[in-house]
């Protein structure tokens, strides 16, 4: 490992000083039909953008996208897809990669298993890596290409707090969303200063269907933020220009506490011999 690699760390809710401020118009969000997916496309519409909305839901695709268009005026594409598909995935990518151009990517898209890893079925497990991990990944390699060409864009990947606090969560969604927040800080050093603006989100526990989903109750949770709430916070974020945003955080010295140590810690990492207490 390069030591020039840990002598900087990234910068989270610091605001970004390399994004190149251009007129977003189309946004792609993935998991659109509801929850925190649909949030995005009503507030997104808002603010005047076109959308293109992908899930797997079409009733509730084109309901929403009836109701934006005659709301605020957008043009909205739908695209039907289940992202476990590799064919159907595969044209999600191929519409990133078409024009009009996509400005703003957000990959929302996701799900959880129940249970641990421990008896767990292998075709459950390989779904949910498909539509967590490998489906954003090559989402954003699709926008990202584009981005570069034309010098700007957005890519907002939604991950959750329980990246960082993997005791809470059995099983490997946890991991997953771990895997979210570490795409972003690897693609904001990789393309951050070609005028691409990422931003990881990391929810705590929001009221949408999620749980439900899972055969959970959201009611059961001691504390539960509104999912209106998440994402004005989020976009707050946006406009800010963080590269992570932690909405539930009272304080962002939590943060940069964190990443300091984190970094203090790297600073080890360039030794080539083991640590004394490794050497018997």
């Amino acid at each position: 490992m390069r030591r020039a690699a840990l002598a900087k760390p990234i910068p989270a809710f610091e605001a970004s000083q390399s994004f190149k401020e251009t007129e977003m118009t189309v946004a792609l969000i993935t998991g659109a039909s509801s929850g925190i997916g649909s949030i995005y496309a009503s507030r997104l519409a808002a603010r005047g953008h076109d959308l293109v909305l992908v899930a797997r839901a079409a009733d509730r695709l084109n309901a929403l996208a009836e109701e934006l268009r005659s709301t605020h005026g957008v043009n909205i594409e739908v695209i039907t897809a289940d992202l476990t598909d590799a064919a159907q995935l595969g044209t999600v990518e191929q519409r990133l990669r078409a024009d009009p151009p996509v400005d703003i990517l957000v990959n929302n898209a996701g799900a959880g298993v129940a249970g641990g890893l421990a008896n767990s079925d292998p075709a459950a497990l390989e779904n949910l890596l498909r539509l967590n991990t490998l489906a954003p990944t090559l989402l954003a390699a699709a926008a990202v290409d584009g981005m570069v060409k034309r010098g700007g864009g957005s890519i907002v990947n939604i991950g959750s707090v329980l990246g960082l606090l993997p005791e809470y969560a059995p099983g490997i969604y946890a991991a997953t969303k771990s895997y979210m927040l570490t795409l972003s800080q690897s693609l904001h050093t990789e393309v951050g200063g070609q005028g691409i603006y990422v931003q990881a989100v990391l929810p705590a526990a929001t009221r949408t269907e999620f749980y439900a989903r899972m055969g959970g109750d959201i009611s059961a949770m001691p504390a539960a933020m509104e999912a209106d709430d998440l994402v004005d916070a989020a976009l707050s974020g946006f406009d800010q220009k963080e590269l992570v945003t932690i909405p539930p955080i009272p304080d962002v010295a939590a943060w940069e506490a964190f990443e300091q140590a984190r970094m203090t810690m790297a600073g080890g990492f360039t030794n080539t011999k083991p640590a004394e207490r490794y050497r018997a």
